[in-house]
C-alpha cells in the first residue's frame, strides 16, 4: 500500500467513528445554535465546546512535544483573509440553517437516508468546487485578495493567537501558547462541564470527548504518521466543505484521480453514519415536504459551499480543527458562523408571521438576542 493510501485509510477509520458518533448523539452545530437562540438552552453548545477544548489541548500537546507542526496547516498562514472569515462564516451560518445542518451533519443525515441532505450535499459540493477552481473563484479572489493582510510585514510568521500574544506582550512563545491554550481550551472544557446534563448524559460526553479526540487523531495521522520528506502530505484535520467538492470530483474522475485524506474523511463519515443507522434500525428515507422546503435546502447548499471555502472551513473545519491550532482566523470564522445561523433562525421565526421580508429583517435586527 502506498504511503498516501495508508494515511487515507487512517482518515477513513477515524471518520467512520465520527459518522457513527454523530448519528448516535445527534451532534449538530446548527441544532446547538438553534437550542440557544430559540429555547435558551446551551447544552448542545457546551458539548460542541467540550469537543473543541479537547481538540485544542490535544493538538497543542502534539505541537509541544514536536510530533506535529501545526504551522504547516492552512489555518496558520501569515496571509490573514479577515473579510473572507467574516463574510464566508456569516454566509455559511445562514446556509447551514436553510440546509438543516452544517457539512458534517449533512453527511451524517445522508448516511441515515435523508434525501433532502443528499440534495444539499450535491449542491454544496458543486458550489465548493466552483469557489475553489471555478466561476465562483473569481468572486472569492475579488473579495479576499484586496482585504488580505500580510502579517509578515508586522514581524509575525503566523496568525496564531499565541504568537500574537507573544509579540505584543513580550512573552516567550511556549509560555504564550500555554496561557492561550489554558484560557481558551480549558475555559471551554470547564464551561461545558458546568452543565450537569453534559456531565451525566452518556451521549453528550461521547460526542464531546469522542469527536475532540478524533480531531486530535487526525492531526497525529497527517502531521506525524503522514510526515515523509520524499512524499510530503498536507498537515490537516477534519473539514467538510472543500473535501466534499474534491470527493465529488474524485468519484467522477476515479480512474484518473488519487484519493487523499480529505476525500477519505468524507467517505468515512458517510459509511459510519450509514452503518450505525442500519445496525440500529434508524435508517429512514426522508424527502421534501413542499417547494419551499426544496428551495431552502438548495440555497443552503449553495451558501455553505461558497461560504465554507471563503472562510477556509466549516463548523468542524474551522470551529474545531482550525480553532485547535489557536488561529485568529478560525475564531473569527466561528463567531461569524454562529452570528449567521442566529440571524437566519430569527429571520425564519419572523417570516412565519407572513408580513414580508422587510418586516422580518427589521424584527430580527431589533431582536437578535438568544432565548427570545
Amino acid at each position: 500500500m502506498e504511503h498516501y493510501q495508508t494515511i487515507a485509510l487512517y482518515g477513513f477509520v477515524g471518520a467512520f467513528l465520527f459518522g457513527a458518533i454523530g448519528s448516535r448523539t445527534q451532534f449538530c452545530t446548527m441544532g446547538a445554535v438553534s437550542d440557544w437562540v430559540n429555547m435558551g438552552s446551551l447544552t448542545r453548545m457546551r458539548v460542541w465546546f467540550l469537543a473543541t477544548g479537547i481538540a485544542i489541548f490535544g493538538a497543542q500537546s502534539l505541537q509541544h512535544f514536536g510530533l506535529v507542526d501545526l504551522s504547516q496547516s492552512i489555518y496558520l498562514t501569515s496571509n490573514f483573509t479577515w473579510l473572507g472569515h467574516l463574510l464566508g462564516g456569516f454566509l455559511f451560518g445562514i446556509g447551514m440553517t436553510l440546509g438543516s445542518g452544517c457539512g458534517q451533519r449533512t453527511l451524517v443525515r445522508v448516511g441515515g437516508g435523508n434525501l433532502k441532505s443528499l440534495v444539499v450535499l450535491l449542491v454544496m459540493a458543486i458550489s465548493a468546487y466552483m469557489t475553489l477552481r471555478g466561476l465562483f473563484a473569481l468572486l472569492r479572489l475579488q473579495i479576499n485578495d484586496p482585504s488580505t493582510i500580510d502579517l509578515e510585514q508586522s514581524g509575525l510568521t503566523t496568525q496564531g493567537i499565541p504568537e500574537l500574544t507573544s509579540h505584543f506582550l513580550g512573552l516567550s512563545p511556549s509560555i504564550a501558547t500555554a496561557i492561550v491554550a489554558i484560557l481558551i481550551g480549558g475555559g471551554m472544557i470547564v464551561w461545558a462541564l458546568r452543565d450537569r446534563e453534559v456531565r451525566t448524559n452518556f451521549d453528550n460526553m461521547l460526542a464531546g470527548i469522542g469527536i475532540g479526540l478524533i480531531i486530535v487523531f487526525a492531526w497525529f495521522t497527517t502531521g506525524y504518521l503522514g510526515f515523509d520528506d520524499f512524499d510530503p502530505l498536507p498537515t490537516e484535520a477534519y473539514s467538510f466543505i472543500a473535501p466534499v467538492g474534491n470527493a465529488l470530483t474524485y468519484l467522477m474522475t476515479f480512474t484518473g484521480s488519487t484519493i487523499n485524506f480529505g476525500i477519505s474523511v468524507v467517505l468515512g463519515v458517510l459509511a459510519g453514519s450509514f452503518a450505525y443507522s442500519i445496525v440500529t434500525g434508524n435508517f429512514r428515507i426522508e424527502s421534501f415536504s413542499d417547494k419551499s422546503d426544496l428551495i431552502n435546502h438548495l440555497m443552503g447548499g449553495l451558501l455553505m459551499g461558497f461560504g465554507g471555502v471563503m472562510s477556509l472551513g466549516c463548523t468542524i473545519g474551522q470551529g474545531i480543527s482550525g480553532l485547535s491550532t489557536l488561529a485568529i482566523g478560525s475564531l473569527i470564522t466561528l463567531i461569524s458562523i454562529i452570528a449567521g445561523c442566529a440571524f437566519a433562525l430569527k429571520m425564519q421565526y419572523y417570516l412565519y408571521d407572513d408580513q414580508g421580508w422587510l418586516h422580518a429583517l427589521k424584527s430580527t435586527l431589533a431582536d437578535i438576542k438568544p432565548g427570545k
